[in-house]
């Protein structure tokens, strides 16, 4: 064990080194449109789609300026544990770009010889405006922070908490990040999103195959006890920019494909109360899940067969693809497909709209797509990273 800690404080010690001259060199812009990349090199996958959990201390939470739209850049990279255990939406971005707001789900513990993961209480603010940026704040929400969301006027985060099944309430002045309540939801909960007007929000009960609704005046969080029924294991939600609908990712499986058909429910806010009006087949496995700034098209991310092992039978193709939704008012359907890379997990919108970027797990990259209405179509770029990004987050808007 005493060879062990002096080889990972030899290792850490180096990559506190890397980061550093990284540091130095951050070349900030004055104007920027930025995302941030959790990257997880805890949980890994071999070729044969086998999963493995090796020792941390590679992890690291990537800025990235996509002002030139295909050809984007990593400013810095944190060294900060993070993880693929919850949805791909664990961290967030002010929509002023002034700080970044990062949950750790789960914390990673020694088991004799092997390593697993228990759930962490941590979540972590960096201010993106000084130069280079810098952690400034660590807040204790409750167990295994996942799901995150910051309201349009950029002064209230929500943070689902898994295992306590729990929702905390944050208040944001300035640079100033403090726990103000924590809302009980009886259930666990792994994504939460915010209506326009701020007034009310969405969150994912996962196991309960339902979503809530919550209202909100300043910064009292009130949940209403008003419960949707949706597809299976519900993972992902978001709000169309007008505040007419909010669409949920229903997982299916509780976290892998599993070879068949899964859905996106289709609720209806200008309803009293809110309801489900519609479900859309999308594919198998939808995880990451998010609305175009316009409004006009929303995209599914199907797992693909990379993170399972290719013996299953329904295992044919190693890499995910994007399910691509039109919305036109409230109606949702289903146009398309394109394949990305293996596991895709996160995605993020540029602000206008017009491309969109997909983390790909086990290829450790971005694949950069352009947006045209409906159609989506793959550039063919990527971007590399220095981890596997288990999570992606735009500014909030």
């Amino acid at each position: 064990m005493a060879s062990q800690r002096r080889h990972q404080t030899i290792v850490l010690a180096g990559w506190m080194f890397v980061v550093t001259i990284a540091l130095a060199a951050w070349p900030r812009p004055a104007l920027a449109d930025l995302m941030i990349i959790g990257n997880d090199d805890k949980v890994v996958f071999d070729a044969e789609g086998n999963r493995s959990f090796v020792a941390p201390g590679k992890d690291t939470i990537s800025v990235v300026d996509i002002t030139d739209r295909e050809a984007p850049k990593i400013l810095i990279s944190f060294p900060l544990m993070n993880s693929i255990f919850g949805p791909p939406v664990n961290l967030a971005i002010t929509p002023d770009e002034r700080l970044a707001i990062v949950a750790n789900s789960v914390d990673w513990i020694q088991d004799g010889t092997s390593w697993k993961p228990q759930p962490d209480t941590k979540v972590y603010v960096f201010n993106l405006k000084t130069s280079p940026p810098s952690q400034i704040g660590t807040v204790e929400v409750g167990k295994q922070p996942s799901g995150m969301a910051i309201n349009r006027a950029g002064n209230l985060a929500l943070v689902t908490n898994r295992a306590d099944k729990s929702i905390s309430v944050l208040s944001i002045s300035g640079n100033d990040v403090k726990l103000v309540d924590t809302v009980a939801m009886g259930d666990e909960v792994a994504a939460v999103a915010f209506t326009p007007d701020g007034k009310r929000a969405l969150a994912a009960k996962f196991a309960a195959h339902k979503i809530a609704l919550l209202t909100i005046e300043g910064q009292k969080v009130t949940y209403t006890k008003h419960d949707m029924p949706v597809g299976l294991w519900p993972y992902n939600i978001d709000v169309t920019p007008d505040g007419k609908i909010g669409i949920s990712a229903d997982n299916g499986n509780s976290g892998s494909p599993d070879g068949h058909v899964d859905t996106v429910s289709i609720i209806d806010l200008e309803q009293t109360p809110p309801r489900v009006v519609d479900r859309v087949v999308v594919g198998d496995a939808p995880e990451g899940f998010a609305i175009s700034p316009k409004g006009d098209v929303a995209v599914a991310v199907l797992l693909g067969g990379a993170s399972v092992p290719k013996s299953m039978w329904f295992n044919t193709k190693r890499n995910g693809t994007l399910a691509v939704l039109k919305i036109d008012g409230k109606k949702v359907t289903k146009v398309g497909e394109v394949e990305v890379g293996g596991l895709p997990e996160g995605l993020v919108f540029s602000p206008d709209g017009k491309y969109l970027y997909v983390g790909n797990f086990t290829d450790r990259d971005v694949s950069i797509l352009k947006v045209d209405g409906a159609k989506i179509t793959d550039t063919g770029k990527k971007l590399k990273l220095p981890g596997q990004p288990a999570s992606m987050r735009g500014r909030a808007q």
